[in-house]
């Protein structure tokens, strides 16, 4: 329960690095504001109970050596708990600094929940068209004096300053409305407008951060994309803890795509167009599940299912381990193989096919090498048989609207929409629907993966 005029705590966390997943505070100062003047005032080093990185200590001065003797957290959690409960947390970013002290909290079992207020946010609505809203120009732009930059004392007086200048500026009651439940205002990065959150579609499709000079910094999908973006913000994920990448967003773009599998291909068909700098993912890891075979110690050709890593090669390829199961499963029905085998029965014994009648006993060495191994064989190059011509049918991105993507024998051509009237029963008139693509091996298993399990599409075959 917040008192009609909030109580607020100004403040300002050093740390051992950027996010709060991995790294601990150093410094912590609060300043206490009754929303009309500073009233208290409270400082202490922190000691992280690690070694503080060189080019921290570069910028903010704190070295190993000056918190050496330092409390640790734990030793003087109550006492800032005390300082900052029942008052709004002020900070500049402030998702940094809340970030950090409920990681904090958490460790040690203290629960703390509170509003929080960033003056980076406030100074963009109270006082719009300032050059930039870092702390250092902001102070300069207010005429504000600031001591021991980089520090947490400094930083946490400056923040106070600020803050105070702009209650006083505040005739549009900016500051009341952003403590109002659900406004949205806490959980956004700090240099990025609510009113474009806000017109953000609760649809699929692939969406677009960008940084000030509107260069896109990261790619991602969703089926429900404003959901999809507020829960990067008010999420645990470490990637985006990490201030850096938060201070970066000032702008979001989309481009709605009508259904979840159009949206995962032009995903990764972007991410390789822009190589934006937060996509470490398909930069240099998208994990893919493979089918593999191998010979036993007794001369038995088998299967496994295994993730796909840089010094193998599978004979196929999928974007997940269920629908690798699900494509070996067929192939071994299909060629009566013994799924013990194949790696479908990890469980020790007699196979479960062996038991019904269905498997011929090489599990068992009833049947002979050269017989299996020929069905087996008969199985691998079905894998590598031209595979189908289909056109996968899905929602589009309106009421009326259809997205087909093409795939001839088994490769991926492209997507594209049409008039949901239409019906798409020729090859010829349905390859005018699409854009051509660039096939890469991720979408590549992607399609092997919904031509093997269909979610939510439709597959018109074509001879």
């Amino acid at each position: 329960m917040y008192l009609r005029f909030p109580m607020y705590a100004i403040v300002d966390v050093e740390t051992t690095g950027g996010y709060a997943a991995n790294h601990r505070i150093t410094e912590i100062a609060i300043y206490h504001h009754d929303g009309t003047r500073i009233t208290d005032f409270f400082h202490t080093l922190i000691n992280p109970g690690r070694h503080i990185p060189h080019y921290i200590t570069g910028l903010t001065g704190i070295t190993s050596q000056m918190v050496q003797h330092a409390p640790a957290f734990e030793e003087v959690a109550d006492d800032i708990l005390q300082r900052l409960e029942g008052r709004v947390l002020v900070a500049h970013n402030a998702h940094f600094d809340y970030s950090f002290l409920k990681k904090e909290f958490d460790e040690v079992q203290k629960n703390w929940v509170t509003k929080k207020l960033c003056t980076v946010r406030l100074s963009r609505k109270i006082i719009p068209g300032l050059p930039s809203y870092s702390l250092g120009r902001l102070a300069e732009s207010l005429g504000v004096r600031m001591h021991d930059r980089h520090r947490a004392g400094g930083d946490a007086l400056a923040t106070a300053t600020i803050f105070d200048l702009l209650l006083k500026r505040d005739h549009e009651g900016v500051v009341a409305k952003a403590l109002k439940r659900n406004s949205g205002e806490t959980i956004l990065p700090p240099n990025l407008p609510k009113a474009e959150f806000d017109k953000l579609p609760a649809k699929p499709g692939v969406y677009y951060f960008h940084d000030a000079r509107g260069q896109v910094i990261y790619v991602g999908k969703a089926i429900h994309i404003k959901k999809r973006i507020a829960g990067h913000f008010v999420g645990e994920a470490r990637e985006w803890n990490r201030s850096n990448i938060r201070n970066e967003i000032h702008h979001i773009s989309y481009e709605l795509t009508g259904n979840e599998l159009i949206a995962l291909i032009l995903e990764s068909q972007e991410i390789r167009r822009l190589w934006p700098k937060y996509n470490l993912a398909q930069k240099f890891k998208t994990e893919e599940w493979g089918i593999y075979d191998y010979e036993d110690r007794n001369g038995y050709l088998r299967f496994v299912v295994n993730v796909v890593n840089k010094h193998t090669k599978p004979l196929i390829s999928f974007s997940n381990k269920t629908d690798a199961w699900n494509f070996l499963w067929e192939k071994v029905k299909a060629h009566d193989l013994c799924p013990k085998l194949s790696g479908l029965q990890l469980a020790k014994g007699l196979c479960f096919s062996h038991q019904s009648g269905s498997c011929k006993g090489a599990c068992q060495g009833v049947e002979t090498i050269k017989k299996y191994n020929k069905r087996v064989q008969k199985a691998v190059d079905s894998f590598f048989e031209k595979g189908a011509t289909v056109a996968i049918i899905g929602r589009g991105r309106q009421p009326d609207e259809k997205s087909v993507v093409l795939v001839e024998n088994g490769n991926y051509l492209g997507f594209g929409f049409y008039d949901g009237d239409q019906n798409v029963r020729d090859w010829e008139a349905a390859k005018m629907l699409i854009k051509p693509s660039k096939e890469n091996r991720v979408v590549q298993n992607l399609i092997n993966s919904y031509l093997t399990n269909p979610k939510g599409v439709e597959l018109v075959a074509f001879n």
